[in-house]
């Protein structure tokens, strides 16, 4: 257990090095300069948001579902 715990934590600290180098990503500079980055990030939010209330929505079902079977 202690060799898979100490496996994860060396190839985790490695996957992050990697992800720490400076690269320059077009795409994001374009995106930040034209000011549509503001719409990438309201669309993702409104998306985010909408799968949230979603699953309120289905937990309170289930909920109810649920006090139903016991009172039977």
């Amino acid at each position: 257990m202690k060799k898979n715990a100490a496996l994860f934590t060396f190839l985790f600290l490695s996957i992050s090095g990697y992800s720490q180098q400076n690269s320059n990503v077009e795409m994001a500079n374009d995106l930040y300069l034209s000011g549509k980055i503001y719409v990438v990030v309201t669309v993702l939010s409104i998306i985010f948001i909408g799968i949230v209330i979603y699953l309120i929505a289905l937990d309170r079902k289930i909920c109810k579902l649920e006090k139903e079977i016991n009172k039977k």
